[in-house]
């Protein structure tokens, strides 16, 4: 009888994202810390959520930071803490996660998309310039710019300030991808009057659930957006200033972010030796990612563009390469959004990214042997 040929073993999947990794290294402190939320009781803006708060806001540099429930939420009470409201125009990249537009569209705004630029990604001045000449002609009031910190590194705020300036509008910093970076030597959260972070737990500083923060220089902002994340109650609790949220902390994850800040910084730099290596063997295969000028990436993703994206992401899968594509769809062609204004030129930097971008594993605790994989798997898929 003919022996049928042995099939060839399925290689072990590399980790994308390695949180256990992380955990293993700190477990010992999060367990305690979890603990002691759970001996005191305070589970909702327990002493930690003002702790982290202060550490938050010194980290950064900003004099301001409120901490919320996730960084959608943060977004949400950026716009309310402007006043933005119905008839508002908000503008902000094509390309992106929807978190900014919907939280526009809910309050009842209106999100204008901006094309992005082709290196860094992030809001294209010039598209910016056109969108917001159009609309002053149009029936929405220009009202905000929300730049989204796409991948890690930061927009381009001193290009961006000065268009806010200039139009009336205010900048809000999306830093959800970002924090942790730099620019010009500024963190990333302090870069606009109020910035916004996310804490999911992928993020380079996450949380074990959701979470989020809203940073400023400005007390009064401050004060406004500490009511409204607590439904907008004043000095009694059934007292209330602003029609506001349910936005608080969770003091457990308030508890697990105070011992995830004390590795962050070295975790960062672990993020910047596995971009490092990518870039040096990557650099003449694929066009990968772009800092501009003045920029240290968090390294939230590693995204490179290829064109045979869903061939490409077949051949690493086979070689237990896992791969994602952050967005696989430009958001004015995402169905709820695409009546929404598009710059007068359209977006289609972003539409072609949407097409070409994909992600590689990016964590603190990508090893070099995984590397080697992750970088003979990409060399053998474009050969």
């Amino acid at each position: 009888m003919e022996e049928k040929p042995a099939l060839s073993p399925t290689p072990e999947p590399i980790a994308f994202i390695d949180l256990q990794a992380q955990r293993a290294r700190i477990a010992g402190r999060v367990d305690a810390a979890i603990a002691k939320v759970l001996a005191h009781g305070a589970f909702i803006l327990g002493p930690e959520v003002a702790e982290l708060e202060s550490h938050l806001a010194a980290y950064v540099g900003a004099r301001h930071a409120i901490t919320c429930s996730s960084g959608t939420d943060a977004i949400l009470l950026a716009l309310l803490a402007h006043g933005v409201r119905p008839g508002d125009a908000v503008f902000m990249p094509a390309f992106g996660f929807v978190a900014a537009a919907e939280m526009t569209a809910l309050i009842g705004a209106s999100p204008v998309f901006v094309d992005v630029d082709p290196e860094s990604f992030n809001l294209d001045p010039a598209s910016l310039a056109a969108a917001i000449e159009e609309q002053h002609s149009g029936s929405l009031r220009p009202a905000a710019i929300l730049a989204i910190d796409l991948y890690g590194q930061a927009a381009d705020y001193p290009t961006l300030s000065k268009l806010a300036e200039r139009e009336g509008l205010a900048l809000i910093e999306d830093a959800a991808q970002s924090f942790g970076g730099t620019l010009d030597g500024k963190k990333c959260g302090t870069l606009a009057p109020i910035a916004t972070t996310s804490f999911y737990p992928t993020k380079p500083l996450g949380c074990y659930g959701d979470g989020g923060a809203v940073f400023t220089d400005d007390a009064a902002l401050a004060q406004i957006m500490g009511r409204l994340r607590v439904h907008g109650e004043g000095k009694d609790k059934y007292l209330f200033k602003e029609v506001g949220i349910n936005g608080r902390m969770d003091t457990i994850q308030a508890a697990v972010l105070l011992e995830k800040m004390t590795i962050f910084d070295d975790e960062l730099a672990r993020r910047q030796k596995v971009a490092d290596r990518y870039e040096a063997v990557l650099g003449d295969l694929v066009e990968t990612p772009k800092l501009m000028p003045g920029n240290g990436s968090a390294w939230a993703q590693y995204t490179i563009q290829v064109d045979d994206r869903d061939g490409f992401a077949k051949k690493l899968r086979a070689d237990g390469v896992p791969t994602a594509v952050h967005y696989p769809v430009a958001l004015n062609d995402v169905a709820p959004y695409a009546n929404y204004p598009t710059a007068p030129d359209g977006a289609p930097v972003s539409r072609r990214l949407a097409k070409r971008v994909i992600s590689l594993p990016m964590h603190p605790y990508l090893e070099a042997p995984a590397q080697d994989r992750i970088l003979a798997a990409i060399r053998k898929a474009l050969s």
